[in-house]
């Protein structure tokens, strides 16, 4: 059998860099659009978040603010005897 030719060969390694640059540019494509995806989530998230952080300072400045005798944090409540 012949070995192919210097130009055979080349035309081959193009035609499979071609198919191997499709399949870039679809995987390109794939993962630009699940960005945009993953984006449109984020900011989403984002605006739920700051809703709710908003909603739950206004429910912290209707609180009524706690009795002078109260403990400042839940570890400085008395402990109950067993």
């Amino acid at each position: 059998m012949d070995s192919p030719s210097p130009l055979d060969q080349i035309t081959e390694r193009v035609e499979r860099l071609l198919v191997r640059h499709a399949e870039l540019q679809r995987a390109n494509a794939l993962l630009t659009a699940q960005v945009v995806s993953l984006t449109q989530e984020r900011d989403s998230l984002r605006s739920r978040l700051n809703t709710a952080r908003t909603r739950i300072d206004a429910l912290l400045e209707k609180m009524p603010p706690p009795p002078a005798d109260a403990p400042a944090t839940p570890t400085d409540l008395p402990k109950e005897a067993e």
